[in-house]
């Protein structure tokens, strides 16, 4: 009868044993499931926990992001990624699309056309804010546009020790403020100590409301994330064909022809020298009398 417990003990030993064997292997095989998963997503390293919005802490944080990457077609991810911020709250600040010429060239297929071939890359710079909570939802809308990433920078700066600072010199100030306020009325009775106080106050109000700015663009970079993209596709080669110039040799005339213009140019050349000649026709007529009265001199003197 003693040996019955014996054995249902070493049978229940012996079931946990195969209990926790089975357990771990499937542990292993879910590890190596997502590791596998993991290595074989290219586009997963899109996404980043430096993107995520932790729940439940008072920190606060200013997240940027920096990408740029290479896709099928420039424009239509423009659009894509447009249409996804607006989706989730966020607006663009600054895109730039444009085409950048590498190359270009002219060819002459015949007499009157010619091909150019125009070798370009499209590219565009884009700035957008979003909502710190929805950042890693749109890093993640990016996996399916990725045709190859060049870098992915993601910065996620502490900021909540800067803002207590802040709100600490504000209220400090605050209560300077109302002191040096309350001295002037209680206790300026010279002109040049009541301007001397004035103008500190005014120092200290301007400090303050410095860090109450600081405070509010600090707070707005915390809810608002930046993200700066740059997209390019491959380059790109268009072909266009057009007319030339036409060739003005073939339009000249036979050398006959040639020959009977140039007589009638010379022709009209002569008139116009002929016309030219009758315009001075005064000018010859005061020669010719000035000649023949120098002759009827000569002879006089000669006969005297």
């Amino acid at each position: 009868m003693k040996t019955l417990p014996k054995i249902s003990l070493a049978l229940l030993i012996l079931g946990i044993a195969y209990s926790c064997k089975n357990a771990d292997n499937s542990e292993n095989a879910n590890s190596t499931t997502d590791y596998v998963t993991e290595a074989t997503d290219d586009k997963s390293v899109i996404s980043s926990n430096a993107a995520v919005e932790p729940k439940k802490t008072n920190r606060k944080f200013i997240r940027t992001a920096d990408f740029q990457y290479k896709v099928k077609d420039v424009a239509q991810t423009t659009y894509n990624i447009e249409k996804t911020t607006s989706k989730i709250g966020g607006f663009v600040t600054f895109t730039e699309l444009k085409s950048t010429v590498n190359d270009k060239s002219e060819t002459r297929v015949s007499q009157d056309s010619i091909l150019e071939t125009t070798k370009f890359t499209v590219e565009n710079n884009i700035t957008i804010r979003v909502p710190n909570t929805k950042l890693d939802t749109l890093l993640t809308s990016f996996r399916k546009e990725v045709a190859f990433l060049d870098f992915r920078i993601i910065k996620a700066d502490d900021v909540s020790l800067q803002l207590l600072s802040n709100k600490i010199t504000q209220k400090r100030s605050s209560s300077t403020e109302k002191r040096v306020e309350k001295a002037i009325d209680d206790k300026g009775k010279k002109l040049n100590q009541i301007i001397d106080a004035e103008d500190n106050l005014a120092s200290k109000k301007e400090a303050n409301d410095a860090k109450t700015l600081e405070n509010l663009s600090m707070n707005d970079q915390v809810n608002f994330s930046t993200v700066n993209i740059r997209l390019y596709q491959r380059e790109e080669i268009k072909n266009e064909l057009y007319a030339s110039e036409k060739n003005i040799n073939k339009y000249r005339p036979h050398l006959g022809l040639q020959i009977w213009d140039s007589l009638k140019t010379g022709w009209f050349m002569l008139e116009g020298i002929i016309a030219f000649v009758v315009q001075l026709w005064a000018l010859f007529l005061i020669l010719f009398l000035a000649w023949i009265g120098y002759k009827k001199f000569k002879k006089i003197k000669l006969i005297s």
